[in-house]
């Protein structure tokens, strides 16, 4: 039974959402507060952390930094509007997704269930090593190296360089991106993507991802 972690102080979402998640299948722990939530991922260590963004004590984007801090928790953001600034400062902070209010929970757990599966497939090791210059990908050991030094890399970040890694040099659109590594089989916010290039560009190098303006990104097989 996934175990998911609600932090939201809306009493009548977050008892609403609860029920939801309870009757399809999920375990859940609610927290009230930011510092509540912080509290129970580390004392219960959830499989999938909710939270919302405007949270009293710690706000969500400060709740989702901590929690990436201490693991790969995958951290799904919800947000009472569709701000870009709200939506990008949340996933710049380590999230691996968001779902914005009001949401039908038919989406909420289709998005879970998503990260969940991307978790579950992460941890698959498939016994294959790739290297791009400096760049090294053990997928057997799931760890990537850059001059010899071993990068922090979320899943999702992971999954996403494994996806250009399969295709290096080959130019793939936000909508195969999202497909791939998100597991969107319907029409999702580019966004999502193009904050986590640029978190994956910032560990990997700035010069490893090219964009190629009008259709999507690329790999470069050297830097």
């Amino acid at each position: 039974m996934t175990h998911v972690l609600l932090v939201e102080d809306d009493d009548v979402i977050r008892e609403a959402t609860q029920l939801s998640l309870e009757r399809d299948g999920f375990r859940v722990t609610v927290a009230e507060d930011g510092i509540a939530g912080l509290a129970a991922f580390r004392a219960h260590r959830p499989d999938v952390a909710l939270l919302d963004i405007m949270l009293p004590g710690i706000n969500g984007v400060s709740l989702c930094r901590q929690i990436r801090d201490e693991g790969p928790t995958p951290v799904i953001m919800l947000s009472a509007r569709a701000d870009p600034v709200d939506v990008v400062l949340g996933l710049e902070a380590g999230a691996d997704d968001y779902v914005t209010k009001p949401f039908d929970s038919t989406v909420l757990v289709a998005r879970i269930r998503a990260v969940v599966r991307r978790m579950g497939r992460a941890e698959q090791p498939s016994a294959k090593q790739l290297s791009f210059g400096d760049l090294e990908i053990e997928k057997d050991g799931l760890e990537v190296r850059r001059a010899g030094r071993r990068l922090e890399l979320t899943p999702t970040e992971l999954r996403l360089l494994l996806c250009f890694a399969e295709s290096p040099g080959n130019v793939l659109t936000r909508e195969v991106l999202l497909e791939q590594v998100w597991d969107y089989q319907w029409g999702g916010d580019s966004r999502v993507v193009d904050v986590h290039v640029q978190r994956l560009r910032a560990k990997i190098g700035q010069d490893r991802i090219e964009t190629v303006r009008g259709f999507g990104y690329k790999l470069k097989s050297a830097p």
